[in-house]
């Protein structure tokens, strides 16, 4: 089976063939460029995919991943970056193994087919001039003999003609010998021109055009062997990333299959438990018996005298309330004073003008109003030490419960270590360097690097130093957590509820009201109250509240009290924290005397350029 033998005829169909069979192959080219293409776009929007929900650094986001289930979702991520990078290689190999390979064979092939046809119809060229050339002789040979014939008849004619001359005769049969010979020659060339072209035509279809024809036949058995060998190519470039596609989904199963609920359940508590007791048993309220208070400003302490026991809705009845609203609700439930600040008098004191101003009338509010007012009122500190202001919150983290302050300076050691750590790896590499320029002085000047170490001296002192404050003030709060074991206070963050701690104690020290129509029960937390002492050190050094504008005190009141203050009728004072929602303005009469006074009792001039105090949980 040959083109040549079987297609000898067909040199324009085979012409019009063997470039459909190029065009087929740049076809496929297109089909393997695009698909690329695909590939990279889609690795870009999975690797984009997994960019965008990748946690970012140094933010809250980044703090959740510490949940299993998060954990996850992060290999899930990495899993399907890793996915991407696959798809990428599809794409290279496709490119590299396909694309560039067989364009080069495209170009190698058409220039091939235009050599191999060039070379056919030169061929075809040259047995179409010879064609030409017989055909030449051809008409030659006869017009020859043509004339050979018409000059015989008419020397027959002069010859029978007795009028005619001898001479004319004579000339007649001469023309006639010419014409004759020359039939003769264009009989013999014509004889001559066929036998050549009839060699040359059989060369033709039975050699060059074969060999051709082969030469093209093959050319194209090899564009069909080259575009299988492609598309085995183009599946194999698949089949050689889908192992570490499959490990790439192995990763993303085996990350789900490591979610673990309880431990992340344990994260929850060790990320939200405050260390605080659960709030004791709400007393009863009864609203039958009417509060009596008196208008003299004896009132404030008479039910402390009479040793009748009001009800304190602001002590232990808050507590109960702790479920239902949040931590910062939680925590201004704990701020002194938060209870119902005592009414004003009736009428003016008796230093009082006449005329003065008229008390707003208040009456004890029944304990759906309290939820209502815990609600809605603003946190509160909840301890001295969570006196001092700032945009970050105290150095030493006195504003958080005790397990997360805990938490926080246990971590802020690890951070600090690390960085003594990092100080002395570079002072060691200096004190390498500086004795092999010791001893190998071309290298530098040992001199040079002294500086650096006394730099890094002072640097690991300062934090030496840091990180000794903040192990003190850990060793203090873990002093004061219930004993455990070591493992257990680092690992698990749990903490034994039946002992009660100095912060809670603090708390519950301001549970009182500092008015005296609360009188003060006396049970066990009192025996485990933490002396006030105990934050004197560090309360000193608080920097003191701006004032944020004026009052004048409408009638005397007296702070016996923890949190208050006693003013007289008619004082000017500074206001430092207006009223919260909770009925108490916290006012400032110098450097050393300041505290809480009921906000019905003072009128307050706010200055509108000053800026509030906050007050930080």
């Amino acid at each position: 089976m040959s083109w040549g033998t079987e297609l000898w005829d067909q040199f324009d169909n085979l012409e019009k063939h063997t470039q459909w069979g190029i065009d087929i192959l740049e076809k496929y080219i297109k089909f393997v460029k695009e698909r690329t293409e695909i590939e990279i776009s889609y690795a870009k929007q999975l690797r984009n995919l997994s960019k965008k929900y990748q946690p970012k650094k140094n933010s809250k986001e980044e703090e959740e991943y510490k949940y299993t289930s998060c954990k996850a979702f992060l290999t899930t991520l990495n899993e399907m970056n890793d996915y991407a990078g696959q798809h990428e290689v599809v794409s290279e190999n496709m490119t590299s193994q396909i694309t560039a390979e067989l364009t080069r064979f495209v170009q190698e092939l058409k220039q091939e087919r235009k050599s191999h046809f060039h070379d056919g119809r030169k061929a075809q060229q040259y047995i179409e001039n010879f064609w030409k050339q017989l055909e030449a002789s051809k008409r030659r040979f006869e017009r020859d003999c043509k004339e050979a014939d018409r000059a015989q008849q008419y020397f027959e004619k002069m010859d029978a003609d007795i009028n005619v001359t001898k001479a004319d005769v004579e000339k007649a049969r001469q023309q006639a010998q010419i014409r004759h010979q020359m039939a003769d020659d264009s009989k013999g060339e014509y004889s001559s021109i066929l036998q050549k072209f009839n060699h040359e035509q059989r060369e033709h279809y039975h050699t060059h055009i074969p060999n051709i024809f082969q030469k093209i036949q093959e050319m194209e058995e090899r564009r069909i062997v080259r575009i299988g060998e492609c598309m085995k190519t183009y599946a194999e470039v698949d089949r050689q990333v889908i192992p570490i596609i499959g490990k790439c989904l192995d990763g993303i199963t085996k990350a789900a299959e490591s979610i673990d609920q309880k431990n992340d359940s344990q994260l929850v508590i060790e990320a939200f438990k405050s260390g605080f007791e659960p709030p004791g048993d709400i007393d009863f309220e009864d609203f039958t018996q009417p509060m009596k208070r008196t208008v003299s400003e004896s009132s404030l302490s008479n039910s402390r005298w009479d040793g009748k026991s009001e009800p304190r809705p602001g002590s232990k009845s808050k507590g109960k309330l702790w479920p239902f609203i949040k931590k910062n609700k939680l925590m201004s439930l704990l701020t002194s004073p938060h209870q119902p600040p005592p009414p004003p008098p009736a009428s003016a004191s008796p230093s009082a003008v006449p005329n003065g101003p008229q008390s707003p009338k208040q009456q004890k509010e029944p304990l759906s109003h309290r939820f209502n007012e815990f609600m809605t009122s603003k946190p509160k500190i909840h301890c001295f030490r969570s006196l001092k202001r700032g945009g970050g919150g105290p150095e030493d983290f006195s504003n958080l419960p005790p397990e997360q302050r805990r938490k926080k300076l246990q971590q802020k050691v690890d951070e600090l270590n690390k960085d003594i750590q990092k100080e002395m790896d570079q002072r060691d590499a200096l004190t390498k360097m500086k004795d092999v320029y010791i001893k190998n002085p071309q290298m530098g000047d040992a001199a040079s690097v002294d500086h650096k170490l006394a730099e890094l001296g002072q640097n690991m002192e300062k934090l030496r130093l840091e990180a000794q404050k903040f192990e003190g003030w850990l060793a203090e709060v873990e002093g004061r957590l219930p004993v455990r074991t070591e493992q257990t206070r680092r690992q698990s963050g749990m903490y034994d509820t039946q002992n009660t701690s100095a912060i809670n104690n603090c708390a519950q020290d301001r549970e009182s009201s500092p008015d005296g129509s609360y009188t003060e029960e006396q049970s066990q937390e009192s025996e485990m109250k933490v002396p006030v002492t105990e934050f004197d050190d560090e309360f000193d050094d608080e920097e003191p509240l701006p004032t944020i504008g004026t009052c004048k005190a409408l009638y005397t009141f007296e702070g016996q009290n923890e949190g208050t203050i006693s003013v007289t009728e008619g004082e000017m004072l500074y206001v430092i924290e207006e009223d919260k929602g909770d009925g108490w303005t916290r006012i400032r009469r110098n450097e050393d005397e300041e505290g809480y006074v009921p906000t019905s009792y003072v009128e307050v001039y706010l200055d509108k350029n000053a800026k509030g105090a906050m007050t930080y949980i």
